[in-house]
């Protein structure tokens, strides 16, 4: 049984490596999702080489700062952040991008459908990304979803030479624990509305 009440967002891992067939054990989870029209529109990228995280997590930092300057936020706020995203992506012994692409999803000739269309994708890919961090949980990994490549997804294609059809959604960090965390809920009744 997956034991989903305790999993918790990681961001700090052992620097040991993760074995290439657990990855692989966490991506077949992953791509068991359910999704819209059983179409399956998400594409994953596994990250695990140190020079290539460390080239995203500079060029998605270099997009931060530019963001955050022309918001007008103080300079040594601007590094702190752009710091602490440096190294949740460089520390992290994998990363594993999420993707969706339309290719095989509906088209409609009206911006409402497709617009529905394209948030079905959306929801799908979150899916596949939700049972691979309960996969990861259960093998005694930890993870966390971040959501950055949304704020700048052109960088993430670029570094990454992603095809164009490849919409970043999400990225997973991945490792063995280096901390411990617990978190409480809201009571369920105020989440709930009985009908």
């Amino acid at each position: 049984m997956i034991q989903f009440q305790t999993r918790r967002s990681i961001r700090r891992y052992q620097p040991q490596a993760v074995p290439r067939p657990i990855i692989e054990q966490l991506l077949t989870a992953a791509h068991w999702a359910p999704s819209a029209h059983n179409r399956q529109p998400w594409r994953f990228v596994v990250i695990s080489d140190s020079e290539v995280r460390t080239a995203l997590a500079t060029a998605m930092g270099a997009r931060l700062r530019s963001d955050l300057m022309a918001d007008g936020r103080p300079a040594e706020l601007i590094e702190q952040d752009v710091n602490r995203s440096h190294q949740r992506l460089t520390q992290a012994p994998a990363l594993i991008l999420l993707c969706l692409t339309m290719v095989d999803m509906d088209h409609y000739p009206d911006g409402r459908r497709q617009q529905n269309e394209w948030l079905m994708a959306v929801q799908s890919v979150a899916m596949a990304g939700q049972n691979l961090l309960l996969a990861a949980h259960q093998l005694g990994l930890g993870g966390c979803w971040l959501c950055a490549p949304l704020f700048c997804p052109e960088t993430v294609q670029e570094v990454l030479d992603l095809p164009a059809e490849w919409q970043p959604q999400g990225l997973i960090s991945l490792g063995y624990p280096a901390e411990e965390k617990t978190k409480s809920r809201r009571p369920l009744d105020s989440v709930v509305r009985w009908l």
